[in-house]
């Protein structure tokens, strides 16, 4: 006997378009959205766009772990809606295929995406969270080459001012140059120059400002008058600003792995705030990664509208359900958090309330003969639906009479 029949496939199929198009749309949506963010950012501290790609990259893991629970639910959703409405369920339940034996391949899926989501939210998405907020730091700090922008006053350091007229060939042909810098002991250095570029030293601390056709003017405190120097090339030490390094990984909850929310939890030696957060953080992600095992059920609960029926309810009921649980764990996690209730009870209730309520509409549809349990719902949203389009008739025929 095969362990997967043509059933399996067939239905593996209409999950699989779905589920990858639910997923393809809310990375690009979501990514699009930040992009633009970043960009704004990156074009504002003057780093390289080629750090935009970097940072949306390490965004990635956390839009994939928001979208494989609402794509494998809407997956699901669709198949067997579109097994409902071409009378397909009718027969396969005929010959003997319960909802059980066809939740087969839906479990499969549901498995198989929730170890991807639990690797990604317990041990790849604290590590991206971690680098972007590395590469945030960078981008303000300099340590990424920010761009010396053209015609502005730049300052390298605190005592050092530069001043660029135009750019060409990415920067290595530079013109219309000014510099001043001071030393330590009150010697100023002003040069202008017609050209420039900037050459690598053996020291990564230090650069060499190179310059041709200029004047340099040397002043102290000690000369009398400053002096005066004309020079076809001239070679500028800058010693680069220096950067201060990022803080260690952990130093936020979204930055730590599972078991080391784990660990942090249980370390008496920490505050109780700290450890408040740890565990909050910890049953957060267990929920939303357990919650997943529960979603083949609550699919197939809406999938299959009322007979004579096209109602596209289950659908939208189905986003609103999963995005009204993901906002009462995020309220749940902030409340265990702060220690107003103790993190097991502000999340794994209300996961244990809607499990029951999922289970329970489940076997009113698959147990309940003619069973539909958003039934009263439909009625209602084909009353709506109706007094709606009669509005809609009524405002027709009201606007040909007056024309």
């Amino acid at each position: 006997m095969k362990f997967l029949t043509s059933t399996d496939r067939y239905i593996a199929k209409l999950i699989a378009l779905p589920l990858i198009g639910t997923l393809v749309i809310s990375a690009m949506l979501l990514v699009l959205e930040k992009m633009l963010r970043l960009f704004d950012f990156v074009a504002a501290e003057g780093g390289p766009v080629s750090v935009v790609w970097r940072m949306l990259a390490n965004l990635i893991p956390e839009y994939l772990s928001l979208g494989i629970p609402i794509g494998l639910l809407l997956g699901i959703l669709l198949a067997f809606r579109k097994l409902a409405l071409s009378s397909e369920l009718d027969v396969f339940r005929a010959v003997g295929q319960g909802y059980g034996r066809l939740l087969r391949v839906p479990y499969m899926y549901a498995v198989a995406l929730m170890m991807v989501n639990l690797l990604l939210v317990g041990f790849v998405q604290p590590l991206s969270r971690y680098y972007y907020e590395e590469l945030r730091f960078e981008l303000r700090s300099g340590a990424l080459g920010a761009s010396i922008k053209v015609g502005e006053f730049t300052s390298l350091g605190k005592k050092m001012t530069m001043r660029i007229e135009e750019s060409r060939d990415n920067g290595t042909k530079l013109s219309g140059m000014f510099v001043r810098a001071e030393n330590s002991k009150g010697q100023t250095v002003s040069v202008t120059a017609k050209n420039g570029q900037f050459l690598a030293t053996d020291d990564p601390d230090t650069i060499i400002l190179r310059l041709s056709n200029g004047v340099l003017i040397h002043d102290a405190p000690n000369y009398e008058k400053p002096r005066i120097l004309s020079f076809s090339s001239h070679d500028l030490p800058i010693a680069l600003p220096d950067i201060a390094s990022f803080r260690s990984r952990g130093g936020k909850d979204l930055e730590y792995t599972i078991p080391e929310l784990v660990r942090v939890g249980s370390d008496e030696r920490r505050p109780e705030t700290e450890r408040n957060e740890s565990r909050a953080n910890f049953h957060f992600r267990m929920v939303e990664v357990v919650m997943m095992m529960l979603m083949p059920l609550l699919a197939l609960a809406l999938a299959i509208p009322p007979k004579r029926s096209t109602s596209a309810l289950g659908v939208f009921l189905s986003i609103v359900m999963i995005v009204t649980y993901h906002k009462l764990n995020e309220y749940g996690e902030d409340i265990g958090s702060l220690g107003i209730v103790d993190p097991i009870i502000a999340l794994w209730l209300p996961f244990l309330l809607f499990a029951g309520l999922i289970i329970w509409m489940y076997y009113i549809v698959a147990h309940v003969p003619g069973g539909q349990p958003i039934g009263a719902l439909e009625k209602g949203f084909s009353k709506f639906g109706g007094v709606f389009k009669g509005l809609l008739n009524f405002n027709r025929k009201r606007a040909n009479v007056t024309d």
